[in-house]
């Protein structure tokens, strides 16, 4: 059989990490028949510690070992004095049950290193902490969970659901994995897959604002841009330029590839099928010098939107930059 601590504690802020970990313990460690009779799930909000300690103390049937997860360590009730809680359970961690493997599930918080059960539980067994990941380290993040899943999201996609699906891992992943259920064949995800199939609800989203800067509906362009205007951080200039940049490096190609078929026209646009005929459509008020021209000027506002040979802030860039795209 593999070889396993006696105990495990894992805690932390971030629960995508401490709930992947604990599904593994529940179904991965013990065979379906083994489990039946050698897994103890407790919680901490409903269990005292005489019921974690028995159920650690026992023998494993038919096997040759057992598994006992507490989930929500930080509620166990029960104990007196300076042994309440997890300290209860002091005496089980100074001499662990050999056939046991005990699972601490101690969520969304980091568990008191000061602690006389946490200072045994780390010298018994293997203690693992999931910090919360950093809102600038996020994008990063989403791009490494496509490559562990096969599934290329490239720097503006992950910026863009960064800022629209927040930090709760688990709810990007589960985003991202409802594309892939819906396009199976899809290998990347784009921005037309995020707006087509997580459904992100705002009125006015960033990345349809280039759309919209090179579409016919003047007055939905100046209410999108009134109200990036008021709201610049739903619109920041590093983000926004990336997301004009992918669009207007899709009208580029898109000019040499009048003709083709849709299949011919998405690989070579580097986007789904299903939205290769808005961009063609798009090119008899789109021809090839004006989008050359607009790409000159992503260069230009890029370097002013971090500062160099400029003092302006966002706001006005902004407004700048769109003035002169569209006269």
């Amino acid at each position: 059989m593999r070889q396993f601590a006696p105990i495990y504690l894992i805690d932390g802020e971030e629960n995508y990490y401490l709930d992947m970990i604990t599904s593994y313990f529940e179904n991965k460690i013990l065979s379906p028949a083994e489990r039946d009779f050698n897994l103890m799930v407790l919680y901490g909000k409903d269990a005292e510690w005489s019921d974690v300690l028995n159920s650690c103390r026992r023998f494993p049937m038919f096997a040759e070992k057992q598994v006992v997860i507490l989930k929500d360590a930080a509620s166990l009730k029960g104990g007196s004095g300076d042994d309440k809680g997890l300290n209860a359970l002091l005496s089980y961690v100074e001499k662990p049950s050999p056939s046991t493997i005990f699972l601490i599930e101690h969520s969304s918080k980091k568990a008191d290193v000061r602690t006389r059960f946490v200072k045994r539980a780390k010298e018994k067994g293997i203690h693992f902490t999931s910090d919360k990941i950093k809102d600038d380290k996020l994008p990063d993040w989403i791009q490494e969970h496509g490559n562990d899943i096969g599934f290329h999201i490239g720097p503006e996609e992950s910026k863009i659901l960064a800022s629209y699906l927040g930090s709760d891992l688990q709810k990007i992943a589960n985003e991202i994995e409802k594309v892939r259920i819906n396009i199976p064949n899809e290998k990347a995800l784009t921005t037309q897959l995020i707006q087509k199939f997580i459904g992100i609800s705002k009125e006015y989203n960033i990345f349809d604002f280039p759309t919209v800067v090179t579409g016919n509906d003047r007055d939905k362009l100046y209410k999108m841009l009134s109200y990036f205007l008021a709201n610049s951080k739903a619109a920041p200039m590093p983000l926004l330029i990336a997301t004009f940049y992918t669009h207007f490096n899709r009208l580029y190609v898109a000019n040499f590839v009048r003709g083709k078929t849709d299949k011919e026209a998405a690989a070579a646009l580097g986007m789904s099928p299903y939205f290769v005929k808005d961009v063609m459509a798009s090119l008899s008020q789109w021809p090839l010098h004006r989008v050359e021209r607009c790409l000159l000027l992503l260069g230009k506002y890029s370097t002013m939107a971090v500062g160099i040979k400029n003092t302006a802030g966002d706001r006005e860039l902004l407004k700048e930059m769109v003035g002169q795209m569209v006269e």
